[in-house]
């Protein structure tokens, strides 16, 4: 019997309802590539496998949302960190709490496992990086360094170093023997959002919102390459396992980099919106995003991916002639140094933090964690995935038998409805494939069904999301003519369109009217004067024009002055309050660059005292000063108001609310 085979490079795996509320953050195993975890703002820690629809477990103990996820290389212990700053480790096998870890300040924006040992990093908005030991269940030390929220941490394979990256546009590399910085990696215009060693050289990879990926020499301390890209900020890498290429993934697509010389060797259109993490297994790589309460998984066949060391199609980055790379094992940069056993220690020279970092249990912890529960939901994929053993212990963890059922996912038949842009990649093989005979075809894969941990109710929601698949308040069937007839499925072209047409005049007014204000704006922004522009988009009394012009000015910080402040501050306050998720970013991106410039100067400048005779330059910097402390204080109340708020928007009121402390 004739099988047959797809074509498909791309395609989507799943899609599921992972939280009764929001999801905050989620991670993947990156040892089979099927284990699955998401954190969301209903404090709670699922763990699924990746293309079942039932959720294996679920964690509790955390009071407030999760913010950041890791899994272990074994897979055997996760570890969640919350906005109020707690840490909790749970081992999976035994299906308990193990540590909960505290000692941060604010938000846990990043965290990972030590390769060997068991250590835990911590990387929070308070700005420091703090080392655990799982085991003892105390900090054993704590960098820092950075300035701003450290977003990324990343252990070197060796285990022997830490690299961080942060909002304040730098990646440190710090000595865990040593217990200092090595290096500080600047050179990146925007706040850094990935870091990702090399799995063999001593070279590092970063990727940042000024929509770079650097490569960064371990050895020489010094970059070995720069790619640019249009597209969106960079906030997912990943390596090959063999180190031949980089993964990154954007908006709707994934792209492969090489970096000597820099290139784009290829370009992956894959519909799943903003990837938030990426694993490779079977030489597929998954990749998996989520929107609201929906998380969805996406495959790459990686075979018919163009890497480093073959002919590339698509986008070239040069013309330069493709310089082949050399052979594996054979490069000229230092490889790592990987220890035969496990590491039971690297940090051997560093000492505990201070009485406090280093105390024994109390008994409100031992509390604290006897309230943490993991409440096992599907204890057949439990008992298939974990295999978990009769007698475990706490501190001496072994490795598990890998799951028996590990192959790669199918791609779905040819003949399944796809998307336009998957069938934009298939066309052409399309053209040529000989069709077989109808019951030659194979029986279609059946595809799970959408998973809920809740009733799915389609309400509209009270902040509008920037990005979304369908939209609010709005229903296809409104644009449709009725059908009368029940038995009829089939609509007559025509009538649909002149049904479609209908309103149309309306929004073509709408969208002419933005363009004038649009036009006017950019009339003055020609003539090289911002504040006369931000003083015209102002005085069209449309906060969509404020929207677009605020995106361009927050690119270029130097563009800021004091009496642009006065003008942006009033509309600043309008957009923190509104429904829309894309007005109140632009806000707060503008509010946080105000602060950390001016607000310095503006106290500075209030608690000066009062010169001696006439200075007409500084009562007008005195005026301005006064009329934007007035305007911080009454937006203070309103970022106090919404740093209670959960997931993204909640986080960000946070840290604004950290920035603006000294005017309480």
């Amino acid at each position: 019997m004739a099988v047959a085979v797809s074509t498909k490079t791309a395609w989507k795996l799943q899609e599921i309802t992972a939280h009764s509320s929001n999801v905050s953050s989620l991670v993947l195993g990156k040892s089979s590539g099927r284990l699955l975890a998401t954190g969301g703002d209903d404090c709670r820690v699922n763990i699924w496998s990746v293309n079942k629809p039932h959720c294996i477990m679920s964690l509790t103990g955390h009071t407030t949302p999760i913010e950041s996820l890791q899994i272990n290389t074994n897979e055997e212990l996760i570890v969640a960190g919350s906005q109020s700053g707690s840490i909790r480790v749970w081992d999976l096998e035994a299906a308990k709490i193990l540590r909960t870890l505290l000692g941060h300040k604010a938000n846990i924006c990043s965290l990972d496992f030590h390769p060997f040992g068991s250590f835990v990093a911590s990387g929070s908005l308070d700005t420091n990086i703090k080392l655990w030991d799982v085991r003892r269940k105390g900090c054993v030390f704590r960098y820092k360094g950075h300035t701003e929220a450290v977003r990324c941490l990343r252990f070197s394979p060796d285990g022997k170093w830490l690299a961080s990256a942060a909002d304040d546009h730098t990646v440190k590399l710090w000595d865990l023997a040593a217990g200092k910085i090595m290096f500080e990696f600047t050179g990146h215009t925007g706040p850094v959002n990935v870091v990702e060693f090399h799995p063999n050289e001593y070279l590092l990879a970063s990727g940042s919102s000024d929509r770079t990926v650097r490569f960064w020499d371990l050895e020489k301390f010094q970059i070995v390459s720069c790619i640019e890209e249009e597209a969106t900020p960079i906030r997912c890498v990943l390596f090959n396992p063999d180190g031949c290429c980089l993964y990154s993934g954007f908006q709707d697509s994934l792209h492969v980099y090489g970096w000597e010389p820099e290139r784009c060797f290829d370009v992956v259109l894959v519909n799943w919106g903003k990837v938030a993490d990426l694993s490779i297994c079977n030489n597929q790589l998954i990749g998996v995003s989520f929107a609201q309460s929906t998380v969805s998984s996406f495959v790459v066949d990686l075979s018919r991916v163009t890497k480093s060391g073959s002919i590339p199609h698509g986008l070239i980055r040069d013309d330069e002639p493709l310089v082949l790379p050399t052979a594996m094992g054979s490069s000229l940069r230092r490889i790592y140094d990987r220890p035969s056993t496990s590491c039971s220690k690297p940090q051997s020279r560093v000492k505990l933090n201070s009485e406090s970092e280093r105390r024994s249990p109390s008994s409100e912890d031992d509390r604290d964690e006897k309230e943490s529960k993991a409440e096992i939901q599907n204890p057949e994929d439990y008992k298939e995935i974990f295999q978990p053993k009769n007698a475990i212990s706490a501190v001496n963890y072994t490795g598990r038998t890998p799951p028996q059922n590990n192959e790669p996912f199918p791609a779905p038949p040819e003949d399944e409805p796809i998307t336009a842009k998957e069938a934009v990649e298939s066309s052409q093989a399309a053209d040529v494939q000989t069709p077989l005979p109808k019951q030659e075809l194979p029986d279609p894969v059946q595809r799970p069904p959408v998973a809920s941990s809740t009733p799915l109710t389609r309400t509209e929601p009270s902040v509008i999301p920037a990005a979304r698949n369908e939209p609010i308040g709005l229903k296809a069937s409104d644009f449709l003519p009725a059908v009368k007839n029940q038995s009829q499925t089939e609509l007559v072209d025509e009538e649909a369109m002149s049904q479609i047409r209908k309103g149309h005049e309306t929004m073509c007014v709408v969208l002419a009217s933005r363009h004038k204000n649009l036009d006017t704006v950019r009339a003055v922004w020609s003539t090289g004067d911002i504040k006369n522009s931000v003083d015209s988009a102002v005085a069209i009394n449309d906060l969509s024009v404020v929207v677009d012009l605020l995106n361009i000015v927050n690119q270029k910080a130097s563009l800021w002055k004091l009496d642009l402040c006065t003008i942006v501050l009033p509309q600043i306050e309008k957009l923190l309050q509104s429904k829309y998720e894309s007005y109140v970013q632009t806000g707060c991106t503008s509010l946080k660059l105000i602060l950390q410039r001016f607000l310095p100067l503006i106290t500075d400048i209030l608690a000066a005292p009062p010169s001696v005779g006439v200075d007409i330059t500084r009562e007008e910097r005195l005026h301005k000063c006064k009329l934007c402390y007035k305007q911080l204080k009454n937006i203070s109340n309103i970022v106090k108001n919404k740093s209670g708020l959960s997931g993204r928007h909640g986080s960000a009121f946070r840290e604004l609310h950290l920035l603006m402390a000294v005017l309480e």
